[in-house]
């Protein structure tokens, strides 16, 4: 299984068009991070969690010319306002897309792509077929997912667990019972945004007390802000066997 970072960035933060801080005007293309999402590229099946407002021009960056399916960790705006452009799937494979999360989140996904849902459609709008997950694991391609709850401040956020992969992005706390299903793990990819404290994000430091205590093989930080600091200035404090992350990185597992 191959997996590959197409975007490891947040929205939260000074605006790009004004920012003047180390990370923006890095020349290091490792610096360059776009909304957080993944794709997963297990044997013939292709399938990425969550399509942020990048998700195109990280498609078209990776050669992705094939997708299976999509899966969303939650509901929030830069991890599915990209689902629009799945249209083209839709006509290079002439098939509807399947698209993978817990009712809450289905349920805003029709009231932002209204149109995609509507009784009488507009032709050339994406042609997308929703799967309901209750947090009990599911299959797509014969490959089994395992859903993890965790909280995104108050809010419960999937992360997933397939193989001995799992990865948990927009997270601030994980129950005691789901870091369960989440040991044994050869790879963990975690949300690590700041230095600093956040009301709904790990931070660098509980990042790596979590990771500690999952003791992953390899473990890779995620979702990192402006605050988080350059690549370069981040790799010199992490443990050997973690790494942050960054957009194109891929990582078999």
């Amino acid at each position: 299984m191959q997996v590959t970072f197409l975007g490891t960035g947040t929205s939260q933060g000074v605006p790009v068009i004004t920012c003047t801080c180390d990370v923006c005007r890095s020349v290091d293309f490792r610096d360059k991070r776009l909304r957080t999402s993944i794709h997963i590229q297990h044997n013939d099946t292709s399938i990425v969690i969550d399509t942020g407002p990048d998700f195109r021009q990280q498609m078209l960056r990776e050669r992705i010319t094939r997708l299976d399916a999509v899966l969303f960790t939650h509901e929030h705006k830069d991890h599915t306002a990209g689902l629009d452009d799945v249209r083209s799937f839709n006509f290079a494979q002439q098939q509807d897309m399947p698209v993978y999360g817990r009712r809450r989140v289905l349920d805003q996904l029709k009231q932002e792509y209204a149109y995609v849902f509507a009784e009488h459609k507009y032709p050339g709008i994406p042609e997308i077929t929703l799967h309901e997950l209750d947090g009990t694991h599911f299959h797509i391609n014969g490959i089994k997912f395992l859903p993890i709850e965790v909280l995104h401040y108050k809010l419960p956020v999937y992360g997933f667990r397939v193989d001995d992969f799992t990865y948990i992005t927009d997270c601030s706390h994980i129950p005691e019972e789901e870091q369960e299903k989440i040991k044994g793990s050869k790879v963990l990819v975690l949300d690590a945004l700041q230095r600093d404290q956040h009301i709904s994000h790990f931070n660098l430091e509980q990042a790596l007390e979590m990771i500690e205590k999952l003791r992953p093989e390899r473990a890779f930080l995620t979702h990192a802000g402006h605050r988080l600091g350059k690549y370069v200035d981040v790799s010199k404090e992490l443990p050997a066997h973690v790494e942050l992350a960054y957009d194109g990185l891929k990582v078999e597992v």
